[in-house]
């Protein structure tokens, strides 16, 4: 690697906050990853479809194979699971690509009913962006103090709590009510009462028919009193998540190849593969491995291709120390004298399983490859989706929201969720059936 390139990147790994910037002027560049989210039937499955129909995004032969009766059934270009397509519901989280001329996206069709909440909140863990569905026939919209349904209000909490960096409600089948317009101003100022009591920012509310195609993908001035941009113009100017470059380093090993092949870049030692989760790694930085707390010099970095370089949060990386330390899949390498690992954690959960979370169990808890054990202390409260109050809990039933306090078998270094999205979060896993039980978000 050359002298200017080594100062350049060393620069940028030493001043964060000037990386945090340059790269906030590239997110347009990046490839947008979001999710549809809502309640049963809101039309999210025929939402992706109408976005990819309209966008040129489907092979003939495809859409060929969706006509229903003579009309095609955008749902259905989503929809893959032979279940799905018997009972006419999402139940697994379907990704899709497409692409404009300005922007490439990747789509996450998630489910809408209760029993899936966790594949939603799996697909909304990593998404740049979530798009809320609201179904204006489900709702009394003439009613301007309307009540909004159960699961859009769960749905929005949850991409919120999840740190989800753009929301976007659409108000969706306006071309099915009377009278479009009144449906959508009442509908809109229910959700913007809605955001402003939960504390979740909104983008945008737009109104759209997923059906027929009005604003999803080409505007459609004046329709519903609306003169702002389609959702595909609104997408394509949201920013993607920057990278946690401003954080100190953290990397969880992945995997440790013990004998390389490549001596004359890992210098005949072993190289810890993993994601660099926060922070940035080059050459001289001295670090910490948890949990044996041994520390080492980082001797060389590998970057994806195996090329030495310096590697920033969010990229893959080939870690060599100066020494043989005692490190396998699962540990931690931490920029030294900067964490400090904590058995007791207060955490807000979104709770998955079947069973009822109470005081007193054990779960397995997963940090980025690092599986400890998990007992839950204390029930703090439960949330109520309805009136977003505060409620004292012995138990939470699934699908609820809490705040609990869960002490752990071993340390972990962990940041709150508001700084760190992967060393914010944790996931609880049932000890005996190994069922994914909770998202864990650290407070």
């Amino acid at each position: 690697m050359s002298t200017s390139t080594t100062t350049t990147t060393t620069n940028l790994i030493a001043g964060g906050a000037q990386l945090a910037v340059a790269t906030g002027q590239n997110d347009l560049k990046s490839a947008l990853k979001f999710i549809t989210c809502g309640s049963v039937d809101d039309g999210k499955s025929t939402l992706i479809g109408r976005l990819l129909v309209d966008s040129k995004a489907v092979l003939q032969d495809h859409l060929a194979g969706v006509q229903r009766g003579g009309e095609t059934d955008l749902a259905l270009l989503t929809d893959g699971l032979s279940a799905e397509r018997e009972q006419g519901i999402t139940i697994d989280v379907a990704y899709r690509y497409f692409a404009t001329e300005n922007r490439k996206f990747i789509i996450g069709d998630a489910p809408g009913h209760e029993q899936y909440t966790r594949n939603m909140v799996t697909a909304a863990s990593s998404a740049d962006a979530a798009v809320v569905l609201v179904d204006a026939t489900k709702l009394d919209w003439k009613d301007p103090s309307m009540e909004l349904l159960p699961q859009t209000r769960r749905h929005s909490l949850l991409v919120n709590l999840l740190r989800v960096p753009s929301i976007v409600f659409t108000v969706n089948k306006l071309d099915a009510v009377e009278d479009p317009t009144l449906a959508f101003n009442n509908i809109s100022a229910a959700l913007t009462t809605f955001a402003r009591a939960a504390q979740i920012p909104v983008r945008a509310i737009v109104p759209i028919s997923a059906l027929k195609g009005h604003n999803v993908v080409d505007a459609s001035p004046g329709w519903c009193g609306y003169e702002g941009l389609s959702l595909l113009q609104l997408l394509e100017h949201l920013p993607a998540t920057p990278a946690e470059s401003t954080e100190a380093f953290a990397f969880p090993v992945q995997w440790v190849e013990k004998f390389s092949s490549s001596a004359d870049t890992s210098q005949g030692r072993r190289v810890f593969w993993g994601r660099v989760a926060t922070g940035g790694v080059q050459p001289g930085q001295t670090v910490t491995v948890l949990p044996s707390g041994q520390t080492a010099v980082v001797a060389q970095v590998l970057d994806h291709t195996r090329e030495p370089l310096a590697v920033l949060a969010g990229h893959s990386a080939g870690i060599v120390l100066d020494r043989e330390v005692d490190v396998s899949r699962g540990d931690w390498l931490l920029a030294a004298d900067t964490f400090e690992p904590t058995r007791e954690l207060s955490v807000t959960v979104a709770w998955m399983d079947d069973e009822p979370l109470v005081a007193g169990r054990v779960y397995w808890a997963l940090h980025g490859h690092r599986w400890v054990k998990a007992k839950v202390k204390r029930i703090v409260h439960k949330l109520d989706v309805n009136t977003l109050a505060e409620e004292d809990a012995s138990e939470l039933p699934p699908n609820a929201i809490g705040h609990i306090e869960l002490s752990l078998q071993a340390p972990l270094a962990t940041l709150p969720y508001a700084r760190s999205r992967v060393l914010g979060s944790l996931v609880l896993v049932d000890t005996a059936s190994n069922k994914t039980s909770g998202a864990v978000l650290i407070l």
